[in-house]
């Protein structure tokens, strides 16, 4: 109990911290692009309405699920097919960073050529975006495969797909785990920049309408609360990571011994 106590009151101290500095040099701030914290902490409430983030903030983040999810299919099919052959990695390799190399919200406006500025738009910048550092880690992690295993599945004669669930994910699954925690935020980042092209809600949209509109504290509450949900994420994610690789880390805890 007192361990866990130590980890959340590690874990909240930081914020905690910026929020009383954040307070402080802001209380009685004339500057009208910078308001008191506590004048937006009192406009939150009133901006983020059950309305506002039925009509805003889930369509943002069913875009940002959806975009996500096609970037892990995708990222993990293709990390598998170009780490599990070194013939595929050299004849992709160039090009996955070439195109590796291109900033993502600098596809927004090709994007929007041959997808319009609804829904799609959005999710294929997500899921562009968010593919690559899911790709690279699965392929490293592919290649890491311990080389006595692969012998040992290859003597028992475990091949084809069972051998890709039983060993090839299996082994590479921190590090696509990894990939995914990377790709969550760069999602996050690029839901918003999409969101700002040509759209008509979404948090993105929003934020920029009350900047628009020089409703300064509205926008600094919609900036806020794209950092709590990136949190909550976050912290959705680690909870489900930790379940999913109990064996990895349980490993790793056991190579390090009692501390």
């Amino acid at each position: 109990m007192s361990r866990v106590l130590t980890k959340v009151g590690l874990a909240v101290a930081l914020p905690a911290v910026l929020f009383a500095i954040w307070w402080v040099a802001t209380e009685g701030s004339d500057n009208f692009y910078v308001p008191p914290l506590r004048e937006i902490l009192q406009t939150f409430p009133d901006v983020w309405t059950w309305d506002r983030i039925r009509a805003d903030v889930l369509p943002s983040l069913i875009r940002l699920a959806v975009g996500y999810t096609i970037a892990v299919f995708a990222g993990v099919a293709l990390g598998l097919l170009v780490g599990g052959s070194r013939r595929v990695r050299a004849v992709l390799e160039p090009v996955l960073e070439f195109f590796r190399a291109i900033p993502p919200p600098v596809l927004v406006p090709v994007i929007m050529l041959f997808a319009g500025i609804g829904d799609t738009m959005k999710v294929v910048v997500i899921a562009a975006g968010c593919v690559w550092p899911i790709l690279l880690n699965t392929v490293e992690g592919v290649r890491a495969v311990d080389s006595v295993l692969a012998d040992t599945c290859r003597s028992y004669g475990i091949t084809g797909a069972n051998r890709v669930r039983h060993l090839v994910l299996r082994s590479a699954s921190p590090q696509i785990a990894a990939g995914m925690r990377q790709a969550l935020s760069i999602g996050i980042i690029l839901m918003v920049i999409s969101e700002m092209f040509a759209a008509s809600n979404g948090l993105g949209f929003t934020i920029v309408q009350f900047q628009r509109s020089f409703a300064i504290p509205d926008m600094w509450s919609g900036i806020l609360l794209l950092g709590l949900l990136g949190l909550a994420l976050s912290v959705l994610f680690r909870l489900v990571e930790s379940r999913a690789l109990a064996w990895y880390h349980g490993q790793r805890r056991a190579q390090r011994g009692p501390s």
